[in-house]
């Protein structure tokens, strides 16, 4: 009589201080990690990329530091280390199901890799997932570590991997604005402060301040980095260094340095670095005072492209898209526009970041779970963000010249050229007529011959405006009022 084929089981269990679960079978994820799925189903935002590589990175230099000092065997560290390897390479995503809001500090995500890893380095070894043996996901992938310093220092991590992408983005946008600057150099428009008219300024003047201004931003978030290469691995659980060897803080630091490529330093006081998020609080608002500046740029650029016949229209956006569904032939600013909703987000972002940072007690922040993935993803959105206006926008961006010379020969502002001649009433009075009458300021000049000749076209000399200097003035000759003072 023959036997029957039982099916494969599809559920293994798993036993841990608060008892037993069916763990599913394939999985390389253990019953702690379980249990947090089952308890945080609150978003369905899984941990981002950049920081599960942070935390493998730390699971992997710990092993080949307790290999190189004797205190795990070969064989169990050179199994972590092919596990930590394999998910550096891509694999086994899927098996970092914990939600992004979770328990406090991390340490749901923490054992989540630990399992993974301990699963993963068994079966190596010819072992079966969920039997621990030999390698153990606490005792020897979290071997010296706590939640309580591997999560801040995987914070760290992640944040200096994602930042020079960011960078290179925002130093991408500010060559733009820079080009643009340059080919713009020769337009000369009618500047406006309060939104009413001021006095005239290039073209290319205006694109050149955005192109520094977001330069400028680029040295701040680097400066602001440097705070975040100081590391508080080895300070377990309070910051005092409890079960790690005295060189352990040095050796992880090396490791970590030499798999991440990023510049790092042992702390100063692990204790300090475990008590406050200040530094990545820091790299939050240096991140935040970029996004002010860069949600104000694209304002500006819409109100500059509003139109094409109702509004300003002095420039002109590449078209990416179709505007409306019921309006044919409408472009919108769309970039722009999806730049100001990444603007809005990112400030969210920091917000919960400075107060969760805030929210810690004594010897540990427990909100770090929510403080990383907010800064770590704000910084990827944000020079995604700024990668699209670059390339998409700024690049295409086109200038209307007859439109910026219609406005500026309307402004009533170009009386300020003559206020050193006729004094700032006299000037204020011709302003009003300009305005009232319809005439520009050239005209009515001429009207009532103020001026006359070479000594109106220097006066109302348009360029000379938009540079130091009063116009109309030479040394021989200081501008005088016609009273004579």
């Amino acid at each position: 009589m023959s036997k029957k084929a039982h099916p494969p089981a599809t559920t293994r269990i798993e036993r841990d201080p608060l008892g037993e679960k069916a763990v599913p079978a394939d999985a390389l994820y253990g019953i702690q990690t379980l249990r947090a799925a089952e308890n945080f189903p609150i978003s369905g935002l899984r941990p981002l990329p950049a920081f599960v590589d942070a935390v493998i990175w730390i699971k992997r230099s710990a092993a080949v530091v307790h290999k190189r000092t004797g205190r795990l065997e070969p064989r169990l560290a050179d199994a972590i280390v092919r596990a930590a390897d394999e998910v550096l390479a891509g694999h086994f995503r899927d098996q970092f199901i914990v939600d992004v809001f979770q328990a406090g500090a991390g340490t749901s995500h923490n054992m989540n890799c630990n399992e993974v890893l301990a699963n993963r380095a068994n079966e190596i070894l010819g072992g079966a997932r969920g039997t621990y043996q030999p390698v153990h996901p606490n005792d020897h992938v979290n071997m010296a570590q706590s939640t309580n310093d591997v999560i801040p220092t995987a914070i760290r991590l992640a944040t200096l991997a994602t930042l020079p992408d960011t960078l290179r983005a925002i130093e991408r946008l500010a060559a733009s604005f820079s080009a643009k600057g340059e080919q713009f150099n020769h337009i000369v428009k009618s500047g406006r402060t309060h939104l009413q008219d001021a006095t005239p300024i290039r073209l290319g003047q205006e694109f050149a301040a955005y192109g520094r201004t977001v330069h400028r931003h680029h040295q701040k978030l680097d400066a602001a980095a440097d705070w975040l290469r100081e590391l508080n691995i080895g300070g377990t659980a309070v910051g005092t260094g409890l079960n790690a060897e005295p060189e352990y803080s040095a050796l992880m630091v090396e490791q970590l340095e030499q798999i991440s490529g990023l510049e790092l330093r042992i702390g100063g006081d692990l204790v300090q670095l475990m008590q406050s998020m200040g530094d990545v609080a820091t790299m939050s608002g240096a991140l935040r005072s970029y996004v002010l500046d860069l949600n104000k740029i694209v304002n500006d650029l819409r109100l500059l492209a509003s139109g094409p016949r109702t509004g300003l229209a002095e420039i002109l956006l590449p078209p990416v898209q179709p505007g409306s569904s019921i309006m044919p032939g409408k472009v919108n600013p769309s970039i722009p526009e999806m730049v100001n909703q990444v603007c809005y987000q990112a400030l969210g972002f920091d917000t919960t970041v400075a107060l969760a940072a805030e929210a810690g007690q004594l010897e540990l922040n427990v909100m770090m779970p929510v403080i990383g993935h907010n800064l770590i993803f704000s910084m990827i959105i944000v020079g995604n963000a700024t990668a699209v206006l670059a390339e998409r926008c700024i690049d295409g961006i086109a200038a209307d010249e007859k439109q910026c010379a219609y406005w500026l020969e309307r402004s009533p502002a170009l009386v300020t050229a003559l206020a050193p001649r006729i004094g700032y009433a006299e000037a204020a009075k011709l302003a009003k007529e300009a305005v009232g009458s319809g005439l520009t300021v050239r005209e009515l000049v001429t009207k009532k011959k103020i001026l006359e000749g070479s000594e109106l076209e220097e006066v109302l000399d348009l360029r000379a405006m938009t540079e130091p200097g009063v116009p109309g003035a030479t040394e021989a000759q200081p501008v005088k009022r016609p009273d004579g003072r």
